[in-house]
């Protein structure tokens, strides 16, 4: 009887070691985070997805393993990274960039779900059905910063209401975002009598040949708007800036802590969160289709009075009042 025991507990503790073993060698489930910018200018936000992440339940190394791909700024390459992305078996894209060329209809085709952050509204852009209800396979974070050129300018304005011409630079690569920007640009400008000088720039050299196109037609403000490639080249616009001694307004605080003047747009760090979570959510089972857009409620206003007092510039009383930081 013993011997017949011990066989049986022989046999069963024989049967559970492939399922040990299945249960051990099981890959974690792979996120792949894919930017159109640069590990250092994205490395915060890095931080900000996965925690996003723990909030339910993954952590990076334990639970779960992230990819991360950079294209440093340059556009073309991301539509090279996504075909590569769709043909491996990858949980989910967490997609930070802008949409040009092919890119909104190879997100949409897609096999793998991706959550994404925009600037640009994505049911205008033809990724989602609606911001409640997406029906696709993708979801993720519309931060209106496409949207807000006009509240901007009028920040501007405060700033010197004697201000006749306003430089705004562009990014004309980001077709459908620069559209919106410049369409917000020139009504607020006509609203407010100001002449708007439109400059445009795909690359670093392009950035430094308009700030060099000052010597020839000065203008009393600036407006820097949203672009990847800004984002990359932040210290050098806001470099640029400060030596043509030209206050200027950014779209992210990135700017702002970076030298910049003032920015006024999203805090990124709740929004990088939110792609975490719904990365975990979709790993955990949730279909991007049923997760809403998520759109901000809340935009902070940043100034910087070091860089203020380096152009002898002051801000007026009821921009200060305005600001939800300072940085001294």
């Amino acid at each position: 009887m013993i011997q017949r025991r011990s066989f049986i507990t022989l046999l069963g503790g024989a049967a559970a070691w492939p399922l040990a073993a299945h249960a051990q060698q099981r890959p974690m489930p792979v996120i792949v985070y894919l930017s159109a910018r640069t590990a250092d200018s994205d490395a915060s936000m890095l931080v900000s997805v996965r925690r996003g992440l723990a909030d339910v339940g993954y952590a990076e190394g334990r639970n779960v393993a992230i990819e991360y791909r950079f294209t440093d700024g340059r556009y073309d390459r991301v539509s090279g990274q996504l075909t590569d992305l769709t043909q491996r078996k990858v949980g989910v894209i967490v997609f930070a960039g802008a949409f040009v060329g092919e890119l909104v209809q190879q997100v949409r085709a897609s096999p793998i779900p991706i959550v994404l952050i925009t600037g640009t509204d994505p049911v205008r852009l033809g990724l989602v059905a609606s911001m409640n209800r997406p029906g696709g396979n993708v979801t993720g974070v519309f931060t209106l910063l496409s949207e807000l050129s006009g509240k901007r300018l009028g920040l501007l304005h405060d700033l010197g209401p004697k201000a006749a011409t306003i430089a705004a630079l562009f990014d004309p690569v980001i077709t459908e975002s620069a559209r919106t920007q410049l369409r917000d640009a020139r009504d607020a400008t006509a609203a407010l009598g100001q002449k708007l000088l439109v400059l445009e720039a795909r690359t670093a050299d392009e950035i430094d040949a308009q700030f060099a196109s000052f010597d020839r037609e000065p203008a009393d403000a600036m407006l820097v708007g949203q672009s990847p490639l800004f984002l990359t080249q932040a210290r050098q616009i806001v470099a640029l800036a400060a030596r043509h001694r030209i206050p200027a307004i950014y779209t992210r605080r990135e700017f702002a802590e970076a030298g910049g003047l003032m920015s006024y747009g999203y805090n990124f760090a709740e929004g990088y969160r939110d792609l975490g979570r719904y990365a975990g959510r979709i790993l955990n089972g949730e279909k991007p289709a049923d997760l809403p857009i998520i759109q901000p409620t809340k935009f902070e206003l940043v100034i910087n009075l070091k860089s203020a007092k380096a152009i002898n510039f002051e801000f007026p009383p009821l921009v200060r009042a305005l600001a939800n930081e300072v940085i001294e």
